[in-house]
């Protein structure tokens, strides 16, 4: 799907942006699901999980994010700027409400979405998530200065070690070989901006204590970005009366989605309920 969308409320030029249906066409009496990607990476994450879920009566859009993929425009540099883009490609797209999944950036920018119109998502999923999400200064410094050097550094700190050495969830495929070819992708000075963007944000706990849709927070327990363990006090900013759901995929990493697609794709499936009516 090809829509346009302004990058900023006070910037008139529209970017075009590309998103992934799962190759299907909407249909106007099915749920939607909204998939969104982490810095540096674009819709192809989120393959299996699109496809599949697709097939299985839902209506999906997995955009690449501005500067991202095949998506225009330069990145934005804030969480609050990404979700208010993603606000309006909801209404680009005349979805009213969804299924809302993000990874890691796309965490924040899916938490944030939710909890500034919580009429427009009934459910949400968090994967691989923490806040605050602090980017390492060494990772920043070589965002900016070189760009090789921090693909290998990511991906070092984003699969499991049995993953690295060539273990596969997918006979034929290296996983990181593969999101190394992604980094290596994106436009030049995207990375950067995208991690301070994650870096810089603060609003996490005010925005969790306005949630109040079901949510999932779905994590790996070889996650060396967003381990599991860091994930508590974004758990305890939620309400009382909207705790959400925890599971942890044992042998993956931060790149769970590539790593542990079938299993990523399970726990979605269980979590994910269509509205009522």
């Amino acid at each position: 799907m090809d829509l346009r969308v302004t990058l900023s409320p006070n910037a008139p030029s529209e970017c075009p942006v590309f998103a992934y249906t799962g190759g299907r066409s909407p249909a106007p009496d099915r749920p939607w699901i909204v998939f969104l990607h982490g810095a540096g990476n674009d819709h192809s994450v989120w393959m299996l999980q699109t496809r599949a879920f697709a097939a299985r009566g839902w209506n999906v859009l997995a955009p690449d994010l501005p500067g991202h993929g095949r998506s225009g425009g330069e990145a934005l540099d804030t969480i609050e700027a990404l979700a208010d883009w993603t606000l309006r490609l909801l209404d680009a797209a005349a979805i009213e409400r969804c299924a809302l999944v993000g990874h890691s950036m796309g965490s924040l920018i899916a938490l944030h979405l939710a909890s500034i119109a919580p009429e427009r998502v009934f459910r949400l999923a968090l994967v691989g998530s923490v806040f605050p999400m602090p980017v390492a200064p060494a990772l920043l410094d070589k965002a900016r200065i070189d760009p090789p050097a921090a693909h290998a550094l990511i991906n070092q700190w984003s699969f499991a070690p049995a993953t690295l050495l060539g273990r596969s969830a997918v006979p034929g495929i290296h996983p990181a070989a593969v999101n190394e070819r992604l980094l290596q992708r994106q436009p030049v000075g995207t990375l950067p901006v995208a991690l301070q963007a994650c870096n810089a944000y603060a609003g996490g706990f005010e925005a969790a204590a306005r949630i109040h849709c079901p949510t999932l927070l779905l994590s790996a327990a070889q996650d060396r970005m967003t381990p599991p363990k860091a994930l508590a006090p974004l758990a305890d900013a939620f309400t009382s009366s909207a705790m959400p759901q925890r599971v942890v995929i044992p042998g993956a990493g931060h790149a769970m989605m590539n790593e542990a697609p079938t299993a990523v794709l399970e726990a979605l499936e269980r979590f994910m309920t269509p509205p009522a009516g």
